[in-house]
């Protein structure tokens, strides 16, 4: 019996020792949920930062990488390398997104001085088409300026300002030049420039695409932008919005660094609880962060405030 006894006793112990061993080897894992809808599970939780690559439709797009630095110019040298096919970041790349700059490509220098960066890149970069440069320099903008305070870009190839036959490059670069451009104009006199930010989908999720178009209109860009965004038509079938065709915007307000804007019911996804789509509040606001020089958003229905999104902390 004694004997009986001690060897329950010892499978008992052996068992919780393995169990603890196993626990420690395996540890729990964490639910983790990205700011755009993908939701992964991940062992040590990693901070995924915004940057712009290119999608399957040719598209440069917003999406999430997990990249950190100790300085500015240490994430800049990240966001460009990111770029580069083949690079030394090519497995941080999200699955249907690509890298697009020249994989020879290298990086002779980067300088930030206040809001301006300046970088210098190898003569590689030439090895583009002129369509493919002009994607690039948009590309290279939008990296560079998710850096917080900097908002000029200055791009240098081997030392000297960026110039290639048959392209006008005019330096700073910035937003407010635009990205994946469609022209709805009659004539080049009067042209004005909005971004509106459009969902598109893959195999992990929605994610982003800013679009600038330039039309010959003299609307304010707050009403071009929901006017997109409600349009029952958009000219790529793999651009959304989630943004029902039937809401209005009834007024809005520019006060103080923030934009007030004024919607009928429509603006709810569901009226019983006030609820608003996060894929519509992240368009709406993503668009006027690159249109307006403002620090929040404020949604209202029917002058009542729903709900408040601070433009910098947009992730």
């Amino acid at each position: 019996m004694l004997r009986k006894f001690a060897y329950n006793k010892i499978f008992r112990t052996t068992g919780m020792l393995i169990l603890f061993i196993l626990l420690l080897l395996f540890p729990a894992s964490n639910k983790y949920s990205l700011e755009d809808g993908v939701s992964l599970k991940t062992s040590k939780e990693t901070t995924k930062n915004e940057v712009f690559l290119v999608d399957k439709y040719n598209y440069i797009s917003r999406c999430k990488v997990d990249i950190s630095a100790s300085t500015k110019e240490e994430y800049a040298t990240m966001l460009i390398e990111l770029l580069i096919k083949d690079g030394k970041y090519e497995n941080k790349i999200p699955n249907g997104f690509k890298s697009f700059l020249p994989n020879e490509l290298k990086i002779n220098s980067i300088q930030i001085n206040k809001n301006n960066i300046t970088i210098d890149l190898s003569k590689e970069l030439y090895d583009l088409d002129n369509e493919n440069l002009k994607k690039a320099v948009e590309l290279i903008t939008y990296n560079l300026t998710t850096i917080d305070e900097i908002n000029n870009v200055y791009l240098n190839v081997d030392g000297k300002k960026i110039s290639k036959e048959n392209l006008n490059f005019n330096q700073p670069f910035t937003r407010r030049k635009g990205i994946n451009k469609n022209y709805d104009i009659t004539t080049y006199k009067d042209v004005d420039l909005t971004t509106i930010y459009y969902v598109s989908k893959n195999n992990l999720g929605y994610y982003y695409v800013p679009v600038s178009k330039l039309t010959n209109s003299n609307k304010d860009k707050i009403k071009i932008i929901i006017d997109e965004l409600t349009s029952s038509t958009i000219y790529e079938t793999n651009l959304m919005s989630f943004l029902n065709y039937n809401t209005k915007l009834l007024n809005y307000e520019l006060k103080n660094n923030t934009l007030i804007l004024n919607f009928n019911e429509f603006l709810f996804d569901d009226v019983s609880t006030n609820n608003i789509l996060e894929e519509v509040i992240y368009s709406i606001c993503l668009s006027i962060r690159d249109n307006y020089d403002i620090k929040e958003v404020v949604f209202e229905v029917n002058d009542k405030e729903i709900i408040k999104s601070v433009l910098k902390n947009i992730e």
